[in-house]
């Protein structure tokens, strides 16, 4: 299995790992509950430098991003960062991912660990002009700390001033005590917080470091079962649940990120065009359990007797204390408080489709 830089001092941190796409990485460090408390309250950090990072370079880097992804890459500015996916001829999901503009013709892909060497494959087959793709994954490391307190912490290691950096926004060449970082206000929890990207052989002085600066404020090391009840809460996607190559931006309520008005012609914008006017056969919705039972990745959605899709991701969710879920479904049953039934184990156990966000972090 693959590890990250962070790994040798895993278990000096009460790591419990597992498995994930490959990678050998923790879950939790001391609960799940616990951790995803810590990020609604206060901060937790996170190891993702299991993240995918590729380097795209050269005069042709615009027209050719504008054609591989969904977003109008042209409405970026140097420093700042944006929301975008890659998407098949048919309108399924190659991968969601950011980019990050560093200056003119040099941008920073940052994409889903699993999908990195797939990524790199479907950017190079579709590469033209001059164009120079670099996969940096193994020499960078990426920590996000994440809470309404990262903000706090993170200041107390670095001499600019993070109040001024908006959502979206990032800094490159940023020392954080003596550590030089690229440091992005982004995050997949639905709270506020910074991705720190650094060389992989700073990563441990930094992580400690870190841990150190927000021992006082109860900041906590945070593991990926945390990571995925937060951002489940928050309703962002996580590729092969609630978009894959069969699932399509717009099908998952992602067509703020698909400009089917941009200047260039991206790959699937026809099917996707279609998909934004005339709607989708499937929709992806929230549930929320009303009898006993939670519904779990994979689990049938019926109405009746017809059966109408299926649960992407689901929980008991920490933050508000009840039995729900994504799904994607037949778009007929979308409305809210459409009453479904969830298949749990052989037993079909009633649900309503409510509304998402789940959960909002107030302002």
């Amino acid at each position: 299995m693959k590890r990250t830089p962070l790994f040798p001092i895993y278990e000096q941190y009460g790591a419990k790992t597992i498995d994930f796409g490959g990678w050998e990485l923790p879950v939790q460090f001391s609960s799940i509950k616990e951790e995803h408390e810590a990020v609604r309250a206060r901060a937790g950090l996170f190891d993702v430098s299991h993240m995918g990072e590729i380097e795209v370079k050269g005069k042709d880097s615009l027209a050719f991003l504008q054609k591989v992804m969904t977003n109008d890459v042209a409405k970026l500015t140097n420093g700042r960062a944006q929301y975008t996916l890659m998407c098949y001829e048919n309108g399924g999901t190659v991968d969601d991912l950011l980019i990050y503009k560093k200056d003119e013709d040099h941008y920073l892909l940052v994409v889903n660990a699993a999908n990195t060497e797939k990524d790199v494959e479907w950017l190079n087959k579709h590469a033209f002009g001059d164009v120079e793709l670099t996969n940096i994954s193994e020499k960078i490391a990426q920590l996000a700390l994440q809470g309404p307190l990262a903000e706090k912490v993170l200041q107390t290691l670095t001499d600019i001033d993070l109040s001024q950096m908006k959502f979206f926004e990032f800094k490159d060449n940023v020392n954080l005590q003596g550590i030089n970082a690229l440091v992005s206000r982004t995050g997949y929890t639905g709270e506020d917080g910074f991705e720190i990207y650094c060389r992989a052989e700073d990563a441990i002085i930094l992580w400690n470091a870190i841990l150190e600066a927000g021992k006082e404020d109860g900041v906590l090391p945070c593991g990926l079962g945390a990571r995925d009840t937060l951002r489940f809460e928050a309703t962002l996607p996580l590729y092969g649940q609630e978009l894959s190559k069969d699932i399509t931006p717009i099908e998952a309520g992602l067509g703020f990120a698909v400009k089917t008005n941009k200047e260039i012609d991206f790959i699937g914008k026809d099917v996707l065009k279609k998909q934004k006017e005339e709607g989708t056969l499937r929709k992806l919705v929230g549930i929320e359990m009303i009898d006993k039972g939670i519904p779990r990745h994979g689990y049938p959605i019926f109405s009746e007797e017809e059966e109408i899709g299926f649960v992407t991701t689901g929980t008991q969710s920490p933050t508000l204390k009840k039995n729900i879920g994504l799904a994607l479904i037949k778009s007929e049953f979308s409305a809210l408080d459409t009453e479904v039934k969830v298949d749990i184990r052989g037993k079909r156990l009633k649900a309503k489709v409510v509304a998402t966000p789940f959960y909002k972090r107030a302002k």
